[in-house]
């Protein structure tokens, strides 16, 4: 699946890692916020997240780094959706 695919899939799951701040001042609609330094304590929940899910922040830098942790942690179907506004710009 390319990522636009994988956005507009009706059981994908956005997060956003990006701080409470940034994302109260603009997000995908619909996404769930769980900053960066909260990810390491939420990986039970994001194992039971709806799949594909697509990470995201501001360039996606905190993303990626999100992404590779979760994939080491044993988390499947997760994919670097990059920036928010990127995200946004692939819903159909």
């Amino acid at each position: 699946m390319n990522m636009n695919e994988l956005i507009n899939a009706a059981s994908a799951t956005i997060v956003d890692v990006r701080s409470e701040g940034e994302f109260s001042m603009g997000h995908v609609e619909g996404s769930m916020n769980i900053p960066l330094d909260q990810v390491p304590g939420r990986v039970d929940d994001f194992k039971e997240m709806s799949k594909p899910i697509i990470v995201c922040c501001a360039s996606g830098n905190r993303s990626g780094q999100a992404q590779m942790f979760l994939q080491q942690q044993g988390v499947t179907e997760i994919y670097n959706g990059g920036g928010w506004a990127d995200v946004q710009m692939h819903i159909m």
